[in-house]
């Protein structure tokens, strides 16, 4: 078949465009002007050649012929039945998941080296100083990461269970249930297997949650934002103004672990192991009920959203009912409660009353007052300090906002946001209030990727640094102080 001067042979299309001469096998449609022999290739502009080995033969015109009729193949036969033969479980599919278990995880480790490794070196400072100082100061360096204030407490649990309390001179009561047992347990059962005394268990804890924590957090840094985002967010949740708390044998790094690792399995969808981690962050911290919350409303809003879709969609119901299909979120959300409520209900057995644990907590001076003793706080200090207070409280509220305006995913968003009303509607001491709110890591995205978005990975480098320096100096100054962090 010819059409305006072109020129086929034993071309299994349609009629090519104007100026293609083509030959040999089927391939895509060529530009005009190009010309094909014998093997596959890419579509070229107009113009280019590309030189083949064609006879007279093959650039003679042929007439064409009527296709050879086609006759269907035929249907294979239906298999014999046959009677089904008992088959062990596969081994070799669970063992591929096992093995592919593996470079996954490498390949995460990978990814998140940077991160661990600036986290570990701006923790190391951090400690480096501070035993320089300490050393300066002639005291022991250990004695304030690990025998001093709440690391005292959760040592004599571990060590003797439950039921010690201390009465202050002006009479307040503080019984050791205000602590929760997730803690000393690891303590007792590392001490109990190695050759660490309690404090010792307790630093191997926090260091090595201090780790997970900062890989959980560039998890959920990288996810939402990029890598770079991700690794600058750990570098600067290791250099918080109280952050010299990660290296000590306190529970902050065990929930921020528990809390990023939560998150960040809500964010791929992995709910029932979102739910497991919340059930061990509630044995952890009281202030795992933010986490709690996070996942209640944003499954809340799932399915109300899904409510909605379903409702305006015809049809949209033959996928199951709408609880059905989100079974494993509901599940996950079931299971977020039951570590914290697990807590809540032993303190009420063993005190014997419903409200006992909350009594406990009014006893430390930890009640929810709604903000009063904090407005009560400031108020009685000088005017300088005072003003420098409020700029701190407007400079969090700005990070709030702005992590509103970033749209953080809603889980990522209620946690943070949560985490920061927890630490300002309580009536306890107020300089714990800093560490309190250091789990709130979501508070960092917006900084953090305004320091990746730096020209220069120098100018990152350089304000990292910096802030490393004024971290590890302050850490250092406080924790030789008198008072608790």
């Amino acid at each position: 078949m010819r059409s305006g001067g072109d020129l086929v042979t034993r071309m299994p299309w349609g009629t090519p465009p104007a100026g293609s001469v083509l030959t040999g096998t089927s391939w895509g449609i060529p530009s005009a002007g190009s010309v094909l022999t014998g093997t596959p290739w890419r579509a070229r502009p107009a113009g280019n050649v590309i030189i083949g080995h064609m006879s007279d033969h093959q650039l003679r015109p042929r007439t064409p012929t009527h296709p050879a009729p086609t006759h269907p193949a035929p249907e294979p036969a239906a298999p014999k039945p046959t009677a089904p033969t008992p088959t062990a479980p596969a081994p070799g599919r669970r063992a591929s998941g096992l093995r592919a278990l593996g470079p996954r995880a490498a390949a995460a480790f990978r990814s998140a080296a940077p991160a661990l490794g600036i986290y570990a070196a701006v923790r190391a400072l951090g400690l480096l100083v501070f035993w320089v100082a300490a050393s300066v100061a002639g005291k022991d360096p250990l004695g304030p990461l690990s025998g001093r204030w709440d690391s005292v407490w959760y040592q004599r649990i571990a060590e003797n269970g439950y039921g010690y309390t201390v009465t202050l001179p002006n009479g307040s009561v503080h019984p050791d249930l205000a602590f929760f047992p997730l803690l000393p347990a690891l303590e007792r059962g590392i001490s109990a297997v190695t050759p660490l005394t309690l404090g010792g268990a307790g630093l191997l804890v926090a260091w090595t949650a201090g780790l997970l924590a900062a890989w959980g957090i560039y998890a959920v840094g990288a996810r939402l934002r990029g890598r770079r985002t991700g690794i600058v967010l750990a570098a600067l949740w290791g250099v918080y103004p109280t952050a010299f708390v990660q290296s000590m044998a306190y529970t902050e790094t065990l929930f921020t672990a528990l809390a990023a690792w939560a998150l960040y399995a809500v964010l791929t969808g992995r709910w029932i192991v979102a739910g497991a981690l919340c059930v061990l962050a509630g044995l952890t911290r009281p202030t795992a009920a933010a986490l709690i919350a996070a996942l209640a409303i944003t499954a809340a809003a799932t399915l109300l959203r899904g409510y909605r879709e379903q409702r305006g969609e015809p049809g949209a119901g033959r996928a199951g009912p709408l609880p059905r299909r989100h079974a494993r979120m509901l599940a996950g959300v079931a299971l977020a409660p039951l570590g914290w409520l697990a807590y809540v209900v032993f303190v009420a057995v063993r005190e014997g009353g419903p409200f006992a644990y909350f009594e406990v907590q009014a006893q430390w001076g930890n009640n929810i007052d709604g903000g009063v003793a904090l407005a009560t706080f400031i108020a009685g200090l000088p005017w300088p300090a005072a003003l420098g207070l409020c700029a701190a409280l407007g400079l969090l509220g700005w990070l709030v906002a702005l992590c509103v305006r970033q749209r953080q995913p809603l889980p990522v968003l209620v946690y943070a946001v949560a985490i920061v009303v927890i630490s300002l509607i309580g009536a306890g001491y107020f300089g714990s209030r800093p560490r309190l709110m250091m789990p709130a890591f979501p508070l960092l995205l917006p900084p953090a990727a305004a320091l990746a978005g730096l020209r220069t990975t120098g100018r990152t480098a350089a304000v990292l640094t910096a802030l490393a320096c004024a971290s590890a100096a302050y850490g250092a100054w406080t924790l030789l102080g008198a008072g608790p962090p």
